[in-house]
């Protein structure tokens, strides 16, 4: 059996002292009055000085006299430490002999021998752990892009100022206009480019009274002011937008070299007039800011009830639009056209009337222009479009062979299943594709131009008649003849007003009735409301027209009532 053999007194002191001497930690052992006894390698290679050199020096190597403010607190705080538990622990940041900060944490232990009073000090070097927290706190609280405070920060700084703060406090929200197209244009490389520049002017303006200029992320950015009077940042904002009259020039490397202009969009919130909480103001600067976009941007809105009464308003009015959509509201009027030589209904134009449950029949001036700001064309126009079949279907049962033509915008072409519900409604229903007519808006060519080519072709493959409306109160008319398969032209109701006295005017129509010879199109005048334009246009040799002088848009029974009636008086 191996006995136990514990180790020697001598030999346990010498292997500390191997093990203290050797340690990766820097250790030094201090007298009573903090001068150094002892300094370990480690000690040496941290600090700088070598034990020789330190040996009896005090704590921090310069005399008391010689040490700052901070420096002589923090010995108070250890001695005063140590005298009353014999323990300290701490972290500081502590210069070496060559000028660079170390971030230490470092112990202190009192211990007594013989009566003898020693400090033992443990000192480990820890920056590069900091170091690491510094970093991660960095990348969680700053835009890596700009080097600006995010949301994050700017919530927490807001907060902490609406506490502390007896002034007022503006929150100020904006972002770039375009900033998708202007991504889409200049790359990923180029849109940062044109972030930073902006940033970079922003912050050469050093405006007044600002606490925070905060980067959200892509073009959403925040400014935190705080001032006696709110309106003292009305110059200051306006010295932003003034700044972005000014182009951005990118460079050779950008995708474009061409001038750039950032215009922004702008809202503004301030305490305590606005609100009194984080979340209330920055909510209606919010507001304010969607306010100016949906006014078509380039501007600055501070908050007022009122924007809160319109918000409400469209938020209610799209969720009414979508009930409409599913729930059939949208009905066809239909206004008649007419061959003007003979009086003959040849057709007639659909147009869209809302059957509100509580508003009674809503003209598309009520709300055509939220249904494209709330990407409702496709749907209304599918519901139209089904009417619109059934009706001819209905039609050609009783024997009528007229068409109904239905007004197309850019939104409804665009969308990936226009082209496969027009084409179903001919099997559906039973009808013929040159019983639907499309008119197309002039608009509408310039927005999508390719695409709407693309699905123009298609329509008039199947046989589907198509129009360009409004002809003339464009700028490429001309050029848009050449490019799409038109079978008709509708000439605007402003070219016939004044026919009958307007030199211009007759020109004008003149002229189009020329070029639709020219080109085998046909024409239909719109707005014909007297007897007497109606005979102008006839004597010109234009062969169809429609307006009040003709017949108002009817409901569906009313137009067919006038099929039976010129039928019977065949």
């Amino acid at each position: 059996m191996t006995t136990f053999a514990p180790i020697p007194v001598a030999d346990k002191q010498q292997l500390l002292a191997k093990l203290c001497e050797q340690l990766d930690d820097a250790i030094f052992i201090l007298d009573a009055n903090l001068r150094y006894l002892w300094v370990n390698a480690s000690y040496e290679i941290m600090i700088g000085y070598r034990e020789a050199f330190m040996l009896g020096r005090p704590l921090g190597i310069y005399a008391a006299e010689f040490l700052s403010e901070e420096e002589k607190a923090i010995l108070a705080d250890i001695i005063s430490h140590l005298d009353s538990s014999g323990f300290y622990e701490n972290h500081f940041s502590m210069p070496n002999r060559y000028g660079q900060i170390l971030e230490c944490h470092m112990t202190y232990r009192k211990i007594c021998i013989a009566q003898t009073v020693y400090y033992v000090g443990m000192v480990r070097d820890v920056s590069s752990a900091i170091k690491d927290q510094r970093q991660v706190a960095h990348l969680l609280n700053y835009d890596q892009l700009t080097g600006l405070p995010n949301r994050k920060v700017f919530l927490s700084q807001t907060s902490d100022l609406l506490l502390d703060s007896y002034q007022e406090v503006v929150i100020v929200r904006f972002n770039i206009d375009r900033y998708r197209s202007l991504a889409s244009l200049l790359g990923p490389d180029g849109i940062n480019l044109l972030i930073q520049d902006f940033v970079t002017r922003v912050k050469a303006l050093k405006l007044d009274n600002l606490h925070c200029f905060s980067h959200f992320g892509g073009d959403d950015f925040a400014f935190l002011f705080e001032c006696h009077d709110a309106n003292m940042t009305r110059h200051q904002l306006d010295s932003l937008m003034q700044m972005c009259e000014r182009p951005f020039t990118l460079g050779e490397n950008a995708a474009t070299e061409a001038n750039i202009y950032c215009r922004i969009s702008v809202g503004v919130s301030y305490f305590p007039e606005n609100d009194d909480t984080l979340i209330g103001l920055l909510t209606k600067a919010e507001k304010a800011l969607h306010y100016v976009k949906q006014q078509g941007g380039d501007d600055i809105c501070w908050y007022d009830t009122a924007i809160d009464e319109a918000t409400d308003g469209s938020l209610q009015l799209e969720s009414e639009l979508r009930a409409a959509t599913t729930e059939g509201q949208f009905v066809p009027y239909y206004q008649p056209k007419f061959e003007l030589a003979t009086g003959i209904i040849t057709g007639f134009e659909a147009l869209v009337r809302w059957q509100h449950p509580t508003r009674g029949l809503l003209k598309p001036v009520h709300f055509i222009n939220a249904i494209l700001t709330h990407k409702l064309s496709f749907e209304l126009f599918s519901q139209m479009a089904i009417q619109i079949a059934k009706q001819l279907s209905a039609w050609q049962q009783q024997g009528f062979c007229q068409h109904i033509c239905i007004n197309a915008d850019a939104a409804e072409f665009s969308h990936p299943d226009f082209f496969e519900m027009v084409s179903k409604l001919f099997i559906q229903h039973n009808i013929s594709a040159h019983q639907l007519h499309i008119e197309v808006t002039e608009s509408s060519l310039i927005q999508r131009h390719a695409n709407v080519k693309k699905q123009l072709d298609l329509l008039k493959e199947l046989g589907v008649f198509l129009a360009l409306d409004d002809f003339g109160t464009g700028y490429a008319s001309l050029s848009y003849l050449q490019e799409y398969p038109f079978d008709f032209i509708k000439i605007d109701k402003s070219f016939i007003t004044n026919i009958e006295t307007d030199r211009t005017q007759h020109a004008i129509v003149k002229a189009i009735l020329d070029l639709a010879v020219a080109l085998d199109m046909q024409v239909i005048a719109e707005g014909i409301e007297t007897e007497e334009q109606r005979d102008v246009l006839l004597a010109m040799d234009c062969q169809y027209g429609q307006g009040y002088w003709f017949g108002k848009p009817v409901t569906a029974d009313v137009a067919t009532k006038m099929l039976i009636q010129q039928d019977a008086t065949k």
